[in-house]
């Protein structure tokens, strides 16, 4: 099993974030990185229309030999992966907004979460915010608009910065000293953002978490790849392929499939 590839899927090209962490921090690991750009985004559908979709891509990635699934969209994480684990026999990694560490360092007792309306309004979401951050004000604000604009390569466009001062001014009126990015589409914003955000103002995601915690559980189950050889690395798409080819600099070869 060590050498079968790690599996991970998005919503759409956000992921490739995540995987970036994790290919940079496990380097001789196969990787199969699915986007289904086709139904994204994932924040503002049911929890029916989420669960039925993490289900499609995990079978898929199942149906690879994948030895491990990595849940790269926090809305999927939040609402499916309860299920996917208690369902399916090989490991899964999930997505949380890095709430824990903002409320944990905040000087202002004050930070900003930038995440989908699915995560905001999921039980997860409040149980990790209740259980980290008492007594700390926390102003969640719903991206909407985001990921669409990501996703048809509008990444630095005026209509997405016109968006970001919107979603921003609520959170620097409190004061914060933390912005949580809450979507993995969102760390591509980021050279856009530090432009926007008081120098005072961390910027914080969860991919180099994830990519720890993707080692860590390998490690634990005896999964990692010994053969030390250059990987296979896999990434797919069943939208655009060319505004992930972009996105990840050419670096990766990125093809369409209809999954």
């Amino acid at each position: 099993m060590s050498n079968k590839p790690i599996g991970i899927f998005d919503s759409g090209i956000g992921g490739t974030s995540i995987f970036k962490e994790i290919h940079a921090l496990l380097p001789y690991e196969n990787c199969i990185f699915l986007a289904d750009s086709k139904n994204a985004p994932y924040g503002n559908k049911s929890e029916e229309e989420i669960l039925k979709l993490s289900i499609k891509n995990t079978e898929h990635l199942l149906s690879k030999g994948c030895k491990i699934i990595v849940v790269a969209c926090n809305t999927a994480t939040t609402n499916a992966i309860s299920y996917l684990r208690a369902n399916y026999s090989v490991p899964f990694i999930g997505i949380e907004p890095a709430i824990k560490p903002a409320a944990l360092n905040t000087q202002s007792k004050a930070v900003g979460i930038l995440a989908t309306k699915g995560t905001l309004s999921s039980q997860l979401f409040h149980k990790t915010t209740d259980l980290y951050a008492n007594g700390i004000k926390v102003i969640e604000q719903v991206g909407e608009g985001i990921v669409p604009l990501i996703e048809t390569g509008q990444l630095e466009s005026d209509e997405m910065e016109a968006l970001l001062k919107i979603y921003l001014e609520p959170m620097l009126k409190e004061n914060i000293d933390y912005l949580v990015l809450g979507c993995t589409h969102y760390p591509y914003l980021i050279p856009m953002l530090s432009k926007m955000l008081p120098k005072h103002v961390k910027i914080i995601d969860s991919g180099l978490a994830v990519a720890k915690q993707t080692q860590a559980v390998l490690t634990a189950e005896d999964l990692l790849n010994s053969t030390y050889q250059k990987p296979t690395i896999k990434l797919f798409s069943n939208g655009d392929t060319a505004v992930l080819n972009s996105i990840l600099n050419h670096k990766f070869k990125v093809s369409y499939l209809d999954f």
